[in-house]
């Protein structure tokens, strides 16, 4: 038998966490199940998840009703081998061996469900490919 090869661990980072990187972390966890480690962090935290967003993922069979915002620590960038950051430019802290991927998406943050639910669509695409790259 083959050793089993430690879990993969991505972080997504956005301003607020409470749109985007809660959207991808949580369809992460729904597709990849225990096989990769999930994390999300703001720079910047929201008191709440976005309440748009938390309808856009339940349309989509995922509850995130859940969720609080976490800040953003050093700890959980080096604890993570795949940084994806969304809109939070310099704010998010760089470490030598790390994947770093930065997903250009709109903010869902003051926008209705219809205004989110593409913007969930788009990174429900993009965590699959994700998901297919990490193995």
């Amino acid at each position: 038998m083959s050793e089993s090869k430690p879990r993969a661990s991505v972080l997504f980072v956005c301003v607020h966490n409470a749109g985007r990187s809660q959207m991808a972390a949580a369809f992460l966890t729904h597709l990849a199940g225990d096989r990769i480690e999930v994390r999300s962090a703001g720079s910047a935290p929201a008191d709440t998840v976005n309440p748009a967003v938390v309808e856009a993922m339940n349309e989509s069979g995922i509850d995130i009703s859940g969720e609080i915002p976490k800040v953003l620590t050093t700890d959980a960038v080096q604890a993570s081998d795949v940084v994806i950051t969304m809109g939070c430019g310099d704010t998010c802290p760089v470490f030598p061996g790390k994947r770093y991927l930065d997903w250009s998406l709109d903010d869902p943050a003051g926008q209705g469900v219809d205004a989110v639910r593409p913007i969930r669509d788009e990174i429900e695409r993009r965590v699959r490919k994700l998901i297919d790259e990490i193995g």
